[in-house]
């Protein structure tokens, strides 16, 4: 409960209640209130900025937010070859080069060292961990039908067109339920089968590993290369997906 003085319309109550405040006025324009004891300031790897924290977990949502992206390329691109429309090739191939070197060779492979032997050892969520292992391997297989399909020479061809879109129809169809349900289900229960010190360690290896094949700021790199094939479809503008009325 507040001071009584103050919510009776007491002058001194008041004073005290303004004083407190102005008290804490400095620390929030600061950048908040206090940090528990005990807590550390670290530096983040990626956009978050200089001395936020960035969790694994959140590395993990952030990539799947890129990925998200190139569905939304591989949805419209589907969508022009069903129209009889003509897709660049390297619209395509550029993005699924992403999803292979970004998203399987290293998102992926992320999941399946560091994060699935966890659950497995522990015997949590361990049929979901299977699914989602073979829906990794499943999306590989797709990824080198659209890189295949995806050349000058066989858009040429209705069939292979049909075959085109089909294959990232089926990539979209498995990968949104596949994103969502590590985000919800699996990556929060990091927190049930680690301590915090193998956290903190689980995003030290994450970021070693993005430096290690991608160099400084290799998440913001393939942001910018996916928001180049978003803008070569018309796809960039945010606004244009707000519906009317």
């Amino acid at each position: 409960m507040g001071d009584p003085g103050f919510f009776s319309g007491d002058r001194t109550g008041r004073r005290r209640f303004l004083q407190a405040l102005a008290s804490t006025t400095p620390l929030v324009l600061a950048g908040g209130f206090p940090r528990p004891m005990g807590a550390q300031d670290k530096t983040s790897r990626g956009p978050a900025g200089p001395g936020e924290d960035v969790s694994p977990a959140e590395d993990l949502m952030r990539e799947h937010g890129l990925l998200r992206r190139i569905l939304l390329i591989y949805s419209e691109s589907a969508r022009r070859l069903e129209a009889g429309q003509d897709v660049p090739p390297e619209v395509l191939t550029g993005s699924a080069g992403i999803i292979r070197s970004f998203i399987e060779d290293y998102h992926e492979k992320l999941e399946e060292d560091f994060l699935f032997p966890r659950f497995r050892r522990a015997k949590r969520l361990v049929d979901l961990v299977d699914v989602l292992q073979e829906q990794h391997r499943a999306g590989r297989r797709l990824t080198e039908a659209i890189i295949r399909l995806a050349a000058p020479r066989p858009q040429e061809k209705p069939d292979d067109r049909r075959s085109l879109a089909g294959t990232l129809r089926q990539f979209i169809r498995m990968y949104e339920p596949h994103a969502a349900r590590e985000d919800t289900v699996l990556f929060p229960a990091l927190h049930e089968i680690m301590t915090a010190a193998e956290y903190d360690r689980l995003g030290d290896d994450f970021e070693g590993k993005e430096h290690e094949l991608f160099g400084a700021e290799g998440f913001e790199k393939m942001v910018d290369r996916v928001a180049a094939v978003e803008k070569s479809l018309g796809l960039y503008d945010l606004g244009q997906y707000t519906p009317e009325g």
